[in-house]
């Protein structure tokens, strides 16, 4: 499991541990917060097509899915 600290993710780098569409490589663009300034929610954006997907930062924290940097 990634240690992560969810409020360093930003501009982070990604990598997927199974690519689809020859999407691998992916970029935190946006955080998004609550009102106290906890971070709930990113933006990845693959770097290959620009597509983006928001989902909750804790996902980044699975190994089969995700690692950290670009390899």
């Amino acid at each position: 499991m990634n240690q992560i600290n969810p409020r360093k993710l930003l501009l982070s780098k990604w990598t997927a541990a199974q690519p689809r569409n020859r999407e691998k490589h992916f970029l935190v663009t946006e955080l998004f917060r609550d009102e106290e300034g906890t971070v709930l929610e990113i933006e990845l954006q693959a770097v290959l097509t620009h597509r983006s997907e928001r989902l909750p930062w804790q996902t980044l924290q699975d190994t089969g899915c995700w690692r950290m940097g670009w390899q």
